[in-house]
């Protein structure tokens, strides 16, 4: 009696046991699409944080416009609830049969691991002023952590210590933002200056733009070594125009007090930027662009017809640009900068395409990979403000919490979490 009492108890546990998953939540599931997320970019931050607590998470590329997948645990749903975050709670064969679907052939998606949060730096200068950097806007409103270093860092090496970097309207040529003939009685641009000058002379540079070229070394060198690159609006040229121009004086007397070199075009070495080629550089201080990279002046788009495309990309085969283009659509609202977009004609045959506005021939989102690194150029300053002044305010992400032309953004910040997988041939 007692024996039939024991077994019959062992299999009523045995059953408990193997209804445990179908009976208890598993899966916290953060959808990405646009009918089922209040709040895309604090989503990201919650994937973050999730991270950070020494936690994996599923990247599930073209489920729900690039949904999450974290266990399920009070402080993640507490952190959705207080951030306003949508979530549904699922169990384990709930979440088997999502897995089930984007693992089928026929299906192009895949699932990807994010294993452990990015260290993040943004580059930019102390004073820097709140028009200045979208990522850092995003950053701070979706609440992923990340570090300020400039000329002084980079010199120091600190870069090593990060996996991924930011540069934003920054120049890399020194010409100071050609702000020149616009700016050059504002007190910002003064400063602006007298700090990079203060800064090139303490390291024993001659010009400012001796300075940038080192530093523009140091972050080649960064992203050879494994690091992750995202660059925005003019730092995306400037930073190429910067690597080529070695050698030679692209900058006019208002920069560096004496004249560009007279042949400066023939010395420009297009095989040492990541990205551009066969660029014309503009070397009038009068003249707000650096080259003719840039398609700002030449594309005549109207703001209310002004959309870019994303690519689509097989998940299962090509993961890096799925991941990067993560969406819950595939048409951006366009939006200006000093640098818009890219004309094609001048992309390395390597550049990968991600997004672009077909009827000006232009590129808006790029991407490479360099040594053992990977870059990604994003055309363009504010997202959300067609374009953004000099002095305006700052803008409001609490307004755009939704917003996908920032989510391209906070794909790039994820991007260098994930458990990497060798390309399918």
């Amino acid at each position: 009696m007692k024996k039939t009492n024991l077994l019959k108890g062992f299999f009523v546990a045995l059953g408990m046991l193997l209804a445990a998953p179908a009976a208890f939540a598993a899966k916290i599931l953060i959808p990405m699409d646009a009918d089922n997320q209040a709040n895309h970019l604090k989503a990201y931050g919650i994937t973050y944080a999730a991270l950070q607590l020494g936690m994996e998470a599923d990247w599930l590329l073209n489920y729900q416009g690039g949904s999450f997948a974290i266990a399920q645990t009070d402080a993640i749903e507490r952190l959705c609830k207080l951030r306003g975050v949508s979530y549904q709670v699922m169990s384990d064969g709930q979440y088997l049969g999502i897995v089930n679907t984007i693992s089928h052939p026929d299906y192009n998606g895949d699932i990807i691991k994010l294993e452990k949060p990015p260290r993040i730096a943004v580059y930019t200068p102390p004073g820097k002023q709140p028009w200045d950097d979208a990522v850092t806007l995003v950053l701070t409103y979706a609440e992923i952590p990340f570090d300020k270093l400039y000329d002084e860092e980079m010199l120091a090496d600190k870069l090593s210590d990060y996996d991924w970097l930011h540069l934003h309207h920054e120049d890399f040529t020194g010409q100071y933002g050609k702000f020149w003939a616009a700016y050059r009685n504002a007190q910002w641009y003064q400063d602006d200056v007298k700090n990079n000058e203060t800064i090139a002379a303490k390291h024993g540079f001659r010009k400012v733009s001796q300075l940038k070229l080192a530093v523009a070394k140091k972050i080649r060198d960064f992203v050879l070594g494994g690091g992750y690159l995202f660059a925005m609006c003019s730092a995306t040229d400037s930073y190429d125009i910067g690597l080529a121009a070695e050698g030679t004086d692209i900058a006019d007397v208002p920069y560096d007090g004496d004249p560009p070199a007279g042949n400066v075009q023939q010395m420009l070495d297009f095989t040492k930027g990541f990205a551009f080629k066969n660029y014309e550089v503009y070397t009038n201080p009068y003249m707000y662009e650096f080259s003719s990279i840039d398609n700002t002046d030449a594309r005549h788009v109207q703001m209310d017809v002004d959309y870019f495309t994303l690519f689509t990309f097989s998940a299962k085969f090509d993961p890096v640009p799925t991941m990067l283009c993560q969406n819950h659509t595939t048409t951006i609202k366009g939006f200006m900068g000093q640098t818009t977009s890219f004309k094609k004609q001048h992309l390395k045959t390597n550049v990968l395409v991600m997004g672009e506005y077909k009827p000006a021939d232009e590129a808006r989102y790029i991407h490479g990979e360099y040594g053992k690194g990977t870059w990604t150029f994003y055309g363009g300053h504010d997202p959300e403000d067609y374009q953004h002044a000099i002095g305006d305010p700052p803008t409001e992400l609490s307004s755009h919490p939704t917003s996908p032309g920032y989510r391209l953004i906070l794909n790039n910040v994820l991007f260098p979490a994930a458990k990497k997988k060798p390309r399918k041939t």
